[in-house]
């Protein structure tokens, strides 16, 4: 079977840089938990008319899609709100497996797939995975990341990394701490030492049980 390799971090930190330089170099099949979720309220969907009913028909964008900038402005910051759009894709855990096991199913033994999550712990999606990693990187480094991507004052950009999740309250699910701090450069060299060790261990199968395997999805909503 394939290797799959489980990636989160905060916001800003490079969690989808590292899943797309694996894409990018190295042809890894790839998906990202947030994606999936979203097709789970696409137009037409139960999914769809449950997060209208939660927040509001003013969360309906022009195309008629809901529009994930005001659903996240609406949730961030509140348990309550988070768990309500939980609860709207009802059921995206099955999807997040079926994916998983379909790259099982269906790819080369020669090939290999990242999942990327930015909740990847408290979901425990790693549990279905062969190894997690995470990647961290100091606020200082995230913020001006954050300024030239999103459209946020700086304001905003710092009340969203002050809320997001510590990397230390994560660590224990996860088997490779990246440090993102320097450059593009070194952070892919990183990348590219880690996965080649990581792909000689478990070709080998001399690969170590991932420590998120301890958590699987209903126990890690406990750590939570």
């Amino acid at each position: 079977m394939p290797l799959v390799i489980a990636v989160t971090g905060s916001i800003a930190t490079g969690k989808s840089y590292l899943a797309h330089y694996l894409v990018e170099r190295y042809g890894a099949a790839h998906a990202d938990v947030d994606r999936i979720t979203h097709r789970m309220y696409d137009p037409g969907t139960p999914g769809f008319d449950r997060v209208v009913e939660a927040f509001g028909p003013e969360v309906v964008g022009e195309d008629g899609y809901i529009n994930r900038r005001a659903v996240g402005r609406l949730i961030f910051g509140s348990r309550e709100r988070t768990i309500a759009l939980r609860n709207a894709v009802e059921g995206y855990e099955l999807e997040v497996k079926a994916v998983i096991d379909g790259w099982r199913r269906d790819l080369p033994e020669s090939q290999f797939a990242v999942f990327e999550a930015f909740n990847l712990v408290e979901g425990g999606f790693g549990a279905w995975c062969d190894v997690s990693w995470i990647v961290r990187a100091d606020d200082e480094i995230a913020l001006p990341r954050i300024l030239a991507r999103n459209v946020l004052t700086e304001d905003e950009a710092r009340a969203r990394l002050a809320a997001a999740r510590s990397w230390e309250l994560r660590i224990h699910a996860c088997d490779r701490v990246f440090d993102n701090n320097g450059t593009a450069a070194e952070f892919e060299a990183a990348i590219d030492e880690a996965l080649a060790e990581t792909l000689e261990a478990y070709r080998a199968g001399t690969l170590p049980p991932s420590k998120a395997h301890q958590f699987p999805p209903q126990a890690a909503a406990a750590q939570s």
